[in-house]
């Protein structure tokens, strides 16, 4: 059973930044594509950032892109999510997630594994 749980949400001023984790409970995950989703009450979860397995290919939404950075820490089976220039429109809750493959799906359907997720409230 893996177990992935997310931390470093908050409330933080427009224009602020955010470093959330996601640390995996079991060393194979390290080897898992991983992606951040995030969902805003009232709408449907949306794909935020993946990143492959070695940390070589990661793609954004459009909506993050230039503003949030997805890297990973496969000694320590944590990947990572910088979010900087923070908008209101970024608020949600985010969470991770992991499947076995190579691919770098972005449908929250394609994914195994999930964490409890974490608040990130951006005030205007």
């Amino acid at each position: 059973q893996v177990q992935l749980v997310e931390s470093g949400g908050g409330l933080v001023q427009a224009g602020g930044s955010l470093r959330l984790s996601c640390a995996a409970s079991r060393r194979t995950v390290s080897s898992y594509p991983r992606v951040w989703f995030r969902q805003a009450p009232g709408k449907e979860r949306e794909f935020v950032a993946v990143i492959s397995r070695s940390g070589g290919t990661t793609t954004y939404a459009d909506s993050v892109k230039g503003r949030f950075t997805i890297s990973r820490d496969n000694a320590e089976n944590t990947v990572y999510l910088q979010m900087n220039s923070l908008k209101p429109e970024d608020t949600a809750v985010y969470y991770c997630a992991a499947r076995e493959g190579n691919a770098l799906w972005v449908r929250p359907r394609e994914y195994d594994y999930w964490g409890q997720g974490t608040q990130v409230t951006v005030s205007s």
